[in-house]
């Protein structure tokens, strides 16, 4: 993996759930370790329509380097947006991961 081209600050966030002071149940999204440098690389946009409103979602992938905590259940944020892991795919042999993602504007 080449390590200039990891050029962007990506934070994986995980689900964690909580009590508050009614007894209710709280979720939250919360990093799971400090941020890691990613490569971003856009895939295609495109746009719904669906209960009278127009949705706009946002593709791509994110390649890091290697991790094995990371799944489809985590979230990525950067740049302001939070982005749903769509699928984890292994790079090499444990070289790197790309993570395959979509986010609604």
């Amino acid at each position: 993996m080449d390590a200039g081209k990891l050029d962007r600050l990506i934070t994986i966030l995980a689900l964690t759930t909580g009590q508050d002071e009614y007894g209710g149940v709280t979720e939250t999204w919360t990093p799971i370790d400090d941020p890691v440098w990613a490569r971003w690389m856009p895939g295609a946009g495109s746009e719904r329509f669906a209960a009278a409103s127009t949705y706009a979602e946002t593709q791509g992938r994110f390649l890091i380097r290697w991790r094995s905590d990371i799944t489809p259940q985590h979230r990525v944020a950067w740049d302001g947006r939070e982005f749903d892991i769509l699928d984890v795919v292994e790079i090499g042999r444990r070289e790197g991961l790309e993570l395959r993602v979509k986010a609604r504007a």
